[in-house]
């Protein structure tokens, strides 16, 4: 039996998802290829030979796989894939994207956002916005599976593994790779942060979120939000944290003026330590905290940022 896990990445940094996939697959014994594949990968390649419990790295180095298009991405996965019994990839945005067609072709049905393993094809998974926990077994010839990431531990990094050079190349011709538009901070990205600092509709506009930046230079920590506050227009999408989110599991997450719906707290509730800072003694975000205070963000924000 093995395991092939595709690498997540950004052509440039070994993400952080990666090393916790490593550790998912552990539980599932057997051993575990891991798939590069992107363009001028050589560097991310050497990173991921380095992660323990990898016997072996695949490197598939091309233009066609620049910007990871799902059609050819699945159809390289797919090509790889057969030859094992485990499919493993993060449930982030380039996992959902081309895993479930993998699924598709290969005509299983697919097990998403896993967050344990019980074996190597009995899985846990999360449904009804984490309100309740599924263990799932599948009698599949071949495991396809997305793994929240934030659930597992990252795997050390000692380990030396072979790297490995494939020449397929897979271009379906379906999508074309036309431009991307980046949002640029010097603050952690939100889903690797240990520290987040996330806004709710209580922080009644956009200028307001200022607010949150201070401590956040003071803590390190990334600056998130509630979907009130996204569907308000106060930030972008890409700050938005909960199930349509991004899902987060950092050691501190600090939610001020977020009332604590199902959404939300499916999206950062497996947070280690949870601060909330709220007016409304009733908010629902208070069943999850393991800190609570009850005031005026207003004055609270900035009593907060001179103290830290």
């Amino acid at each position: 039996m093995a395991i092939l896990v595709y690498a997540e990445h950004d052509n440039q940094h070994l993400k952080s998802e990666t090393s916790k996939l490593i550790t998912a697959a552990q539980k599932m014994g057997g051993d575990i290829h891991l798939l590069v594949a992107g363009e001028n990968v050589g560097d991310i390649a050497q990173d991921a030979a380095k992660i323990s419990g990898v016997a072996k790295v695949i490197v598939a180095d091309n233009n066609a796989y620049a910007h990871q298009l799902a059609e050819n991405i699945a159809d390289l996965v797919l090509e790889l894939g057969k030859a094992y019994s485990h499919i493993l990839a993060a449930a982030t945005t380039t996992g959902k994207n081309f895993m479930p067609r993998v699924a598709a072709l290969l005509d299983v049905a697919q097990i998403s956002d896993i967050i344990d393993v019980e074996s190597d094809d009995t899985f846990v998974r999360p449904i009804y916005a984490g309100n309740a926990i599924a263990t799932v077994k599948t009698s599949d010839a071949i495991k396809v599976v997305t793994v929240r990431a934030a659930a597992f531990d990252a795997a050390s990094a000692e380990g030396s593994a072979p790297i490995e050079n494939v020449e397929t190349v897979k271009l379906a011709e379906k999508s074309a790779f036309v431009s991307e538009s980046l949002t640029e901070s010097e603050r952690p990205e939100l889903t690797a942060a240990d520290v987040i600092i996330s806004g709710g509709r209580g922080m009644q506009n956009g200028e307001n979120f200022k607010l949150l930046e201070g401590i956040a230079d003071k803590l390190g920590a990334a600056i998130g939000a509630s979907r009130a506050a996204v569907d308000a227009g106060f930030v972008p999408n890409d700050m938005q944290v909960g199930q349509t989110g991004k899902i987060v599991a950092p050691q501190l997450y600090i939610a001020v003026g977020i009332s604590g719906a199902i959404q939300h707290l499916a999206g950062m509730k497996d947070s280690k330590i949870i601060v909330a800072i709220n007016k409304d003694e009733e908010a629902p975000i208070f069943q999850v905290a393991d800190y609570g205070l009850v005031g005026d963000l207003f004055e609270v924000l900035p009593e907060l940022e001179s103290s830290l």
